[in-house]
């Protein structure tokens, strides 16, 4: 049997800001607001060194209303 693996994303919460960041499927990471259609005012998210990027349980993804 085949087990084919869906790319998984993370939603994280950046310290210093206190802001929603989105790693998508491509690895590519996000600033999502708490919105109604909050995918849809998405701004890229570049992290740096000093960046402190912690997991938040995932169905805060639900949540924030996105589309994963």
């Amino acid at each position: 049997m085949i087990t084919v693996r869906r790319p998984t994303v993370a939603l994280l919460v950046e310290r210093s800001s206190q802001q929603w960041v989105l790693r998508d499927p491509e690895g590519n990471f996000w600033i999502v607001p708490s919105v109604e259609n909050s995918w849809d005012h998405r701004q890229p998210f570049y992290p740096t060194e000093e960046t402190e990027l912690e997991p938040v349980p995932g169905h805060y993804i639900y949540m924030l209303d996105l589309p994963f």
